[in-house]
């Protein structure tokens, strides 16, 4: 049975106020990209970075990216409302109201152009700051609303913080940290396609063109096999580039099976259950690939 709107009205007030700011901020979403981050900010250098550009760098674009995580709770709040994972969230739900909540956002944003601006390099705020609209405003409020190959165009948004954090330490960008945002831009959409199956119902009910809303559950299906396989060609170059060695391209190698096994078996059989098993897996992987990279680099040192 659902709640009643009373119901619903008393476990948002129950929450603490705390609570509802914090998750404004997609904190696991979040400490995914800032970990990205800082990974680019050691395979920046071959020794150690800096004190000062590893913890301001990460604090500036973690709160960035907390910032454009709370944009996009306010812009897509009505969506969020009538979906059934995200209708809990602090605003469909009631307990924040829009206008803390921008707020909120705002501090976010002026707090990481300050700290980056002044205690990193005016590269990395300039670079978070376009990250921050190109996702919170171009990616939310347009493209996701505009065309199914919205995760592959928005893809480059989440796919910038390894270069934000190689920026914090060299106050440039090089062809290696390209190599790392074209990992993630390859992962977006396989990633982002497997929950987009799982919950197209929700997706199509709230009027967003997600590519098996708009074309079909199978062609998705066979689109995230191909981007999987492109993935796996991409996870390569870094070894052919010589930015990376032996630990690296092993782990890349397992890694990169477990998730074209995960691709091609949603292809082939379609299962219930397949889409949200290779969604979550997509995490684990990105995950272990950028700690594969960052133990390869201090296992095999390079000059």
């Amino acid at each position: 049975m659902a709640a009643s709107p009373d119901a619903s009205t008393a476990r948002a007030g129950a929450r603490p106020a705390w609570r509802s700011y914090y998750e404004l901020t997609k904190p696991r979403v979040v400490l995914l990209i800032s970990f990205t981050a800082v990974v680019g900010m050691f395979l920046a250098t071959p020794g150690l970075p800096p004190v000062g550009a590893l913890v301001f760098g990460t604090l500036g674009i973690w709160l960035g990216a907390a910032s454009a995580a709370a944009v996009n709770h306010v812009i897509d709040q009505r969506i969020d409302s009538e979906m059934a994972r995200t209708r809990h969230r602090p605003l469909p739900s009631g307990a924040l109201a829009e206008g803390p909540a921008l707020a909120f956002a705002f501090a976010l944003a002026l707090a990481s152009m300050a700290i980056l601006t002044l205690l990193v390099n005016p590269l990395t705020a300039l670079l978070t700051f376009g990250t921050l609209i190109a996702y919170a405003i171009v990616y939310t409020r347009w493209l996701k609303r505009a065309t199914p190959q919205n995760i592959v165009i928005g893809g480059a948004a989440g796919a910038a913080p390894p270069v934000l954090g190689w920026a914090a330490v060299t106050n440039g960008i090089d062809g290696n940290a390209l190599l790392l945002f074209l990992i993630i831009f390859t992962w977006t959409p396989p990633h982002f396609w497997a929950l987009a199956i799982a919950r197209r119902e929700e997706y199509a009910k709230a009027g967003i063109p997600m590519l098996p809303v708009a074309y079909g559950v199978e062609l998705t299906r066979l689109h995230i096999l191909l981007y999987t396989v492109l993935l796996s060609v991409v996870t390569v170059l870094p070894v052919l580039t010589g930015m990376c060695g032996i630990v690296y391209a092993l782990a890349a190698l397992v890694l990169d099976a477990v998730f074209l096994g995960f691709a091609w078996r949603l292809w082939r059989t379609g299962a219930a259950d397949l889409p949200m098993r290779t969604f979550r897996w997509s995490i684990s992987y990105l995950g272990l690939l950028f700690a594969a990279l960052l133990v390869d680099h201090y296992w095999m040192p390079r000059a």
